[in-house]
Order: C-alpha cells, then sequence, then structure tokens
C-alpha cells in the first residue's frame, strides 16, 4: 500500500464552570465587553472537544496514532486539568484572560501541539452548547465560530422554465401544488482573532441580532414562494435558499462571515462558503 497521510478525530469531554467578569473593570465596563453574559457568578457547561491527528499510517500497526496513547493524553493535559472546575480560579492560564470558548481553544491547541507516534495536531473543535462551537484548523492561527439557529418556511419546488411534466418529473412530490414545509436549521459561521480584552472573536449577542433581523425575523413561518423577494422567480431549492441567506448576512455580521450551512432536512445539508 502506498504511504499517505491520514487524519483521525478523538473525542473527550469535561464539566467546568466560569464566568464572564473582570475585577479591574467597573459592572458598566463589564457590560460593555462581554454584552448579556456579564456577571460575577459563575455558570457552567458540559463541553465537548474534538481532537484532529494526522500523520503517516505505521506499516506495522495499521494506525496514524495510537488510539490509547491520544486518550492518555487527552486524560492528563486536559481532563485532569479542567474537568470539575472553575476555569476563572483554578486554572493558571484563564486567572487573567477571559474564559472565552476562542480563548480556551487556544489554551487547547497550545498544551495539545506535541502528540503520540509523531502525529501532527491538524485541527480542533470545542462544542460549548449544542448551538455554539469554535474550530481551529492548519495552518495558520485563524478561529472559527459557529452558531446554529432555526426557522419553519413552507415552498413549492417549480420553475416556469419547465412546463408542469418537466416540473413533475424534476422535483417529484416536492412539486405538490399546495406545497410543504421544513423545520430548518442554520448554521452561521464568522472567523478572525479574538478580542484580546473579551476573548471574543465577536459579541454573541451582535451575531444573534443580526441573524435575527436578517433571517430569523425574514423567513420564519413564511412561504419562501410568495413572501421572500429575493427568491421571486427562482426555485426555492435549498441551494438558492442558502446562497440567499449568504448574502444577506455577509455585510451584517460583526466578523467575517467564512459560511453558513442549511440543513433541509437531517440529510440534506447545503453549503456556501465565502471567496478566499
Amino acid at each position: 500500500m502506498p504511504e499517505c497521510e491520514v487524519t483521525m478525530s478523538r473525542r473527550a469531554v469535561f464539566s467546568a464552570g466560569h464566568r464572564y467578569w473582570r475585577d479591574d473593570l467597573s459592572p458598566e465596563q463589564n457590560r460593555e465587553v462581554f454584552g448579556k453574559w456579564a456577571s460575577p457568578y459563575n455558570h457552567g457547561h458540559n463541553y465537548v472537544l474534538w481532537v484532529k491527528a494526522q500523520g503517516q499510517v505505521d506499516p506495522v500497526t495499521g494506525m496514524v496514532v495510537n488510539i490509547k496513547r491520544i486518550d492518555d493524553v487527552l486524560q492528563e493535559r486536559v481532563v485532569r486539568v479542567l474537568d470539575q472546575r472553575s476555569l476563572n480560579d483554578e486554572v493558571e492560564a484563564f486567572r487573567h484572560t477571559a474564559p472565552s470558548l476562542e480563548n480556551l481553544l487556544a489554551y487547547l491547541r497550545s498544551i495539545l501541539t506535541e502528540l503520540p507516534d509523531r502525529a501532527k495536531l491538524v485541527g480542533l473543535r470545542l462544542d460549548e452548547t449544542e448551538s455554539l462551537r469554535a474550530e481551529w484548523n492548519a495552518p495558520g492561527n485563524m478561529l472559527t465560530i459557529t452558531r446554529t439557529y432555526e426557522f419553519a418556511a413552507a415552498h413549492r419546488l417549480h420553475t416556469d422554465a419547465l412546463s408542469d411534466a418537466e416540473n413533475l418529473d424534476l422535483y417529484g412530490k416536492c412539486h405538490n401544488p399546495a406545497g410543504h414545509g421544513h423545520n430548518y436549521v442554520l448554521e452561521v459561521s464568522v472567523s478572525g482573532s479574538a478580542d484580546p480584552v473579551s476573548g471574543m472573536l465577536c459579541r454573541l449577542e451582535d451575531l444573534d441580532e443580526a441573524v435575527q433581523t436578517e433571517v430569523l425575523d425574514r423567513y420564519d413561518h413564511r412561504n419562501l414562494d410568495m413572501e421572500i423577494e429575493e427568491l421571486h422567480g427562482r426555485p426555492t431549492t435549498s441551494e438558492n435558499v442558502a446562497a440567499a441567506i449568504f448574502d444577506r448576512l455577509k455585510d451584517k455580521v460583526p466578523a467575517k462571515l467564512s459560511k453558513v450551512v442549511l440543513y433541509e432536512t437531517a440529510r440534506n445539508a447545503f453549503e456556501v462558503n465565502a471567496d478566499e
């Protein structure tokens, strides 16, 4: 078998508390820096970490890296240090640094650089909640924050460029004149560097407000064919809906919009990426 590099991912979980509050700032300054999450009291999360390691497959073991050895590293460097801890008070790296998702990901990157069996660390994903995660992928230092939203909408797949018979042949039951609906799941990803004071790439409430105004208020419980101006005259496929959402958000979010992913169903996802 020819030599090739393979990437493997391993999952670890830990529970930790943290707070968005700096003692050297006034309450008003804390609220300005951290937004609605500013509080002198801890809250907590069940964090889920995915570690991506890359290397050549060992011809003897058939592995990139021994998973047991990866587990030992994650247990020693991550779980024992962070699990059941107050990040602000019990982890030295966060005594004077905001324990934001972005800073936590950067910290994890720094302690996981050296992996067993000469494997290279090429990516990290850290989920804080089901609707918020941060990612880093080599090369470079760029971080990505992804926020998840939902909206419900109806549509009918039809194009005036085709006859009714051709539409029915192309779209099948989705051409039903009465239409049908979906609970769409939308992932919005923004990229950049963390602010040195807040530790955040952007204020989440600013991102949420932009998506709420530009997408959710506009699309939720609407008929996409009849009520959404930017989709008039176009088949309301998820490809077109995802592209329309990307165009609406690209100049409105508080950081660089890197991609949107639209899930029409649990089996169908449609991704639009920014031009590099």
